[in-house]
Formats: structure tokens, C-alpha cells, sequence
């Protein structure tokens, strides 16, 4: 006799009616214990002394079921999706049969078959596969950098980023810190505090994101090089970018872990706003390491000194530009005007171009060969621009930013019309109706 295939089910029903069988259970206790009537438990229990174990097996179990589709239908469906619509998904295919073929059958029986003949992959077989990479040999060699936005104070305040510095060898948090979203002069705050701190690593790892890498092919302005990768030229840093979020796992897997800690930390400490929160993170961090950080392979540490003066480095992380000169002595910068004043040095500008700085905490420098010049800002706009492109990493601050300006603006005067501007009155006679028409009559009658 060969083997019988019996659900979970059906083994506890055999269990069960072998005890009644042999009268250690009662036909009560062993409809309870089924969660079955008595006369079902009769039933079964015939059914078992009769023909044994396996005739409690479901009856329907190895015969086809009465709503399968025949095989004739099934190849018919399976030749017109090879010949019409080979690159079409079980989902659209299924309505492409049905509204072309008249051949109607569920997405996931075309699924099964499509899956079956090697028309379709499952998910399982379409998951791609990231070899792991292994850690850099020594501190300081690769520094992962990424910004994670979350309500790192959940309802207490708004949304906010966390810039995460990480080192690849070791998993330590090199630098944390608050800020309203990512931008240039943020990570340019977060770096200063970092070189400060360790020095400079050897290279940065980061993804896809402006700041770090010029998307478009025919970018103008500079050599293909964002304000940020220009400083790390200057200090002697390499940047690189990672072509998916794989690839720089371990500080993808720092933000997970962080917001889950961090934001509990946080809550038990009754902090609520990044002022106090980037106070609070210098501890936390070293409390972090202390109990995640790795050993590296190697003991070197690659950090080096910065290669300038400290008070210089101000004048390196800022976002620096060029600007021609015109006739009037004026320029154009981030939809402002920007007027030189007149005097020996700057006449001998018109024509030329001049180096413009502008620093993290908001300052502005418009400098001739290292020499600041004095300006005036001329017709300044602080609006918006329509239509600008905004990055979604930067949506919440960018949308922040023009609350504030709506807010604040003042209510714009009614618009009066040609005829209110010259006096004009209604005098309840409808136009195109002559003066003795009857409906005029009517409305004048009214009036009265």
C-alpha cells in the first residue's frame, strides 16, 4: 500500500475518532474537541471502522475540480499572448483577452500559466540579488554620508532630516545633525563640524543626489561639479556616488536603527526642537558607538590635518560663483540686484566678472582678486519663483518657506473695473432692451 496524503485536519479527526473507537472518549468530548455535531461524529466514526485511516480523507481530494478551465482553452489563451502580447503582464493580458477575445478568466490563472509556461516571472524569481560588499580595512578610508527626513520629534514638531556621517570600516557615527531638509549649506555645516572633529577622510560615499553630482549632461557653470564637490576639491576629498541605495547599506540600515532609538531617546528626554536635539546627539553618539561600533582590520587611521588655516575654511565651504559686471555697475543674483558703489576700485570692473560668496550663516561677500567690495542690494524679491523645480527631499522646507511669505504678505486692493472707475451705475434696465420696452416697464415698476 503505498503512502496517503491527509491534511492536518484529517490526522486530528483520525486521532480523535481512534480514541472514541476505543472507547476512551466520549461521542460528546470528541464533538466538542472537532467543533462538530454529534451525528457528524457518528458519521465519521462509521466511516472509519469501515474503511480505516484513509477513508476520512476528503472525498475530492486527486480528482480535477469541476471549475477547471480545459486544456484546449488554456493553450488557446497561452498562443495568443506569445503571438500578440508577449511583453504584456498577467494582469493586462487578462483584460486584453476579454475585451478583445472574449476569452474571460482571472488575472491569476493567466498569472499561473504565464508562469508556468516562462511567460512571467514570479516576484521571488524577479528579485534581484546585491552581492554584500566588505568593509574598508581602515578608519577614516570611506566616510558614508545620507540624509534620513522623518518626525524624528513625531508630533512635538515638524518633520525634519538627520545627516548621518558614517565610517565604513567601523559603522561609527562620524557626525549627526538636525537640520530643516538637505541642501548645500547644510552639509557644508555638518562637514565643517566633522573636519573639525577627525580631519579629512580619504573619500565620501553618497547617493544620486544634487548636491553631490550634476544630473544633467550639458550643465552650465563650472565643470560638471556642484558647489559642495568644488569644496571637496579644494580640501583634497574624493566624493563618490552609489548607484542604489544597496550599495551604501550601512548607513541606509544607520537610519533605520536611528529611527527607531533615536526617536524613543528623544521622547523620554522631552526633547522637541533641533537646537536642543543637536546638543543632545553628540552624547548619544558616543553612547552608540561605544556599543555598535566595529574594530578595523587594520589599526592605520587615514584622517589628515586640514591642509589650510581654520579661519579659511569659511571662505571653502560657501557657495561661491561668477558674475559679469555691467555698465551701471550692477549684476544680477538669485533674482536680486546687486549694485556696486562707485569708487576706484570698482570702476575698472565693467566688463569683467567678480567672485560672489555666500556663507552658511547667511552672510554675502562680493570679492575682486580677494578684495571685498561694497554693494547695495537693489529690487530684492524673496519670492518664489513660479514653476520652480523642487527636489522632494527639500519639499517640506521649500513649502515651509512660502507659508511664511503668504502669511506675511499683505491683502492685495479689490480690483475695481473700466465702468466702476468712471462712475457707472446700474439702473436695472437689462441691455439691448429699448427704453419703453414692456420688460423694462416691469423692472422699473418693480423698482418703485
Amino acid at each position: 500500500m503505498g503512502w496517503v496524503m491527509m491534511s492536518d485536519r484529517e490526522l486530528n479527526r483520525v486521532e480523535v475518532l481512534a480514541q472514541v473507537d476505543d472507547r476512551r472518549l466520549s461521542v460528546d468530548n470528541a464533538a466538542n474537541i472537532l467543533a462538530l455535531t454529534r451525528r457528524q461524529v457518528f458519521r465519521l466514526l462509521k466511516r472509519y471502522r469501515r474503511g480505516g485511516a484513509s477513508a476520512i480523507r476528503h472525498k475530492s481530494r486527486g480528482r480535477a475540480p469541476n471549475n477547471q478551465f480545459h486544456a484546449a482553452k488554456r493553450d488557446y489563451a497561452l498562443t495568443v499572448i506569445k503571438q500578440q502580447y508577449p511583453d504584456f503582464g498577467p494582469t493586462l493580458a487578462a483584460e486584453m483577452l476579454a475585451e478583445h477575445h472574449g476569452f474571460k478568466v482571472s488575472r491569476e490563472t493567466v498569472r499561473k500559466w504565464m508562469v508556468e509556461d516562462g511567460l512571467w516571472l514570479s516576484r521571488k524569481q524577479r528579485r534581484q540579488i546585491h552581492q554584500p560588499r566588505l568593509r574598508r580595512e581602515c578608519f577614516g578610508e570611506l566616510i558614508q554620508i545620507d540624509g534620513s527626513d522623518h518626525r524624528w520629534f513625531e508630533d512635538r514638531a515638524p518633520p525634519c532630516t538627520l545627516l548621518v556621517f558614517i565610517d565604513d570600516a567601523t559603522s561609527a557615527l562620524m557626525e549627526l545633525r538636525f537640520v530643516k531638509s538637505e541642501s548645500t549649506f547644510s552639509y557644508f555645516e555638518a562637514l565643517e563640524g566633522y573636519l573639525h572633529k577627525h580631519g579629512r577622510p580619504v573619500a565620501f560615499y553618497s547617493d544620486k543626489h544634487t548636491v553631490f553630482r550634476v544630473a544633467k549632461e550639458d550643465a552650465k557653470g563650472g565643470a560638471r561639479i556642484t558647489q559642495f564637490g568644488r569644496a571637496l576639491s579644494e580640501l583634497n576629498v574624493e566624493i563618490l556616488c552609489a548607484n542604489s541605495s544597496q550599495a551604501k547599506g550601512r548607513v541606509e540600515r544607520a537610519n533605520r536603527t536611528l529611527q527607531d532609538r533615536l526617536v524613543k531617546e528623544l521622547r523620554l528626554a522631552g526633547i522637541s526642537d533641533m537646537e536642543v536635539g543637536n546638543v543632545y546627539l553628540q552624547g548619544f553618539k558616543e553612547r552608540h558607538n561605544a556599543r555598535f561600533a566595529k574594530a578595523p582590520a587594520k589599526p592605520d587611521n587615514l584622517h589628515r590635518s586640514l591642509n589650510m588655516e581654520p579661519d579659511r575654511l569659511a571662505d571653502v565651504l560657501c557657495w561661491r560663483e561668477n558674475r559679469y559686471v555691467g555698465k551701471q555697475l550692477t549684476f544680477s543674483y538669485d533674482r536680486k540686484r546687486i549694485m556696486l558703489e562707485e569708487n576706484d576700485v570698482t570702476r575698472g570692473l565693467v566688463g569683467k566678472y567678480v567672485d560672489t560668496y555666500a556663507f552658511v550663516d547667511g552672510r554675502f561677500e562680493v570679492r575682486s582678486k580677494g578684495r571685498s567690495l561694497p554693494y547695495k542690494i537693489f529690487d530684492m524679491d524673496q519670492r518664489v519663483t513660479h514653476a520652480a523645480i523642487t527636489e522632494n527631499k527639500r519639499l517640506s522646507a521649500v513649502l515651509e518657506h512660502i507659508k511664511e511669505i503668504q502669511d506675511a504678505a499683505p491683502p492685495k486692493p479689490k480690483v475695481r473695473t473700466n465702468s466702476e472707475k468712471m462712475g457707472y451705475k446700474p439702473n436695472g434696465r437689462r441691455p439691448g432692451r429699448p427704453l419703453g420696452s414692456r420688460a423694462n416697464k416691469k423692472i422699473a415698476h418693480a423698482a418703485e
